[in-house]
């Protein structure tokens, strides 16, 4: 099969690898139909996460049809149209059993991750791609969820969903500040009002970006190249701070940001990949009664949003702004990583 192998830092190519088979039985391999890419893809090509080895299929989002399953598979079949999930789930060990499967226990890549495609497995920018523990790790697709909809399911919409709305304790009523309107700060952006924000402020340095976010639910924005940025948010709460800041970035300014403009009592949701250590000013934040959290996705909220995304409930159709095919795969990357000038939110790659 054809597949993005990561060659090193700053290294990639879209070349021959063997076709996956089933290793346990509780395995599947699905066919790709639909893929994107990552920002952490991006963190993994600069470096950032160095449990990538050369020769690694990298990608942790798609869509596909099952083709083969494993012994043990019983409640997924030949056919079967899928969303693939970024993480992984054993369904039975300690942590699954709260909920939390972005730390399974489960042996397949290293015990206590839950992200292994494209990090510790071989991932879905690719052809095709064996699943492990494949009745808790895929969605079945209803009728009528297009593959670039559905795509949004892998990581992005839970990621924001749970690691900024859920982590951040939003509130009906809450000024909500997202730092970073990428795809998973629109993510965050369109499912705050799940839980009542009254105000959402998108703060980013692309204009295009902050104009996109309107689309999905952002009442304000802020333009955070500019001196007064911290003073615009400010003044949308009367000078008292947001009641969320939800970080979307990953790199220290960012950070520092979120904690600047979060009121006493308040909370910041770190949702960003960093690749550097961040200066976290205790001198200042302990007498805040301010609230960090920090996380990777557990995407036990995927049913739930599967559901509001078929009942158009959610305007995921938004994210997909340009789309390309299989072999094209170069060029979506390259798409990708030029955000700012391709005006790119996500890039969707298709076999055809």
């Amino acid at each position: 099969m054809k597949a993005l192998v990561y060659g090193g830092p700053g290294v990639k190519s879209w070349t021959d690898a063997p076709d996956p088979v089933i290793l346990h039985p509780t395995d599947a391999v699905v066919q790709v139909d639909t893929t994107t890419i990552c920002g952490t893809d991006l963190h993994i090509l600069k470096g950032d996460v160095p449990a990538v080895q050369t020769g690694r299929i990298l990608g942790h989002e798609g869509v596909g049809t099952v083709t083969e399953v494993g012994a043990s598979v019983t409640s997924l079949a030949v056919g079967d149209r899928v969303i693939i999930s970024c993480i992984k789930s054993c369904g039975h060990c300690a942590n699954c059993a709260m909920g939390l499967f972005s730390h399974c226990l489960g042996d397949e890549g290293r015990s206590g991750i839950g992200w292994i495609f494209g990090h510790l497995i071989d991932g879905t920018q690719a052809e095709y791609v064996r699943v492990p523990y494949a009745e808790n790790s895929l969605y079945k697709l209803p009728d009528g969820v297009p593959d670039t909809d559905a795509v949004m399911l892998s990581d992005i919409l839970p990621t924001g969903f749970e690691i900024g709305v859920q982590y951040g304790q939003v509130k009906p009523g809450d000024v909500v500040a997202v730092i970073g309107a990428g795809p998973v700060g629109l993510a965050a952006i369109a499912t705050a009002g799940l839980y009542g924000a009254a105000t959402v402020v998108a703060i980013d340095r692309d204009t295009n970006r902050l104009e996109q976010s309107r689309q999905f639910g952002a009442t304000d924005t802020v333009i955070s190249g500019t001196g007064d940025w911290k003073q615009q948010v400010l003044a949308l709460t009367d000078g008292a701070g947001v009641d969320v800041a939800i970080e979307a970035v990953g790199v220290p300014l960012t950070f520092t940001m979120a904690t600047e403009i979060v009121r006493p009592g308040g909370h910041v949701a770190n949702v960003g990949v960093h690749g550097k250590p961040v200066e976290l000013h205790l001198e200042d934040l302990w007498i805040q009664n301010v609230t960090i959290t920090t996380g990777l996705v557990n995407a036990n909220t995927t049913r739930m949003l599967l559901k509001l995304v078929a009942q158009k409930k959610i305007p995921v159709d938004r994210l997909a702004t340009h789309h390309f095919t299989f072999d094209q795969m170069l060029d979506a990357y390259d798409t990708f990583g030029r955000a700012a000038e391709t005006k790119a939110l996500k890039v969707v790659i298709s076999r055809s």
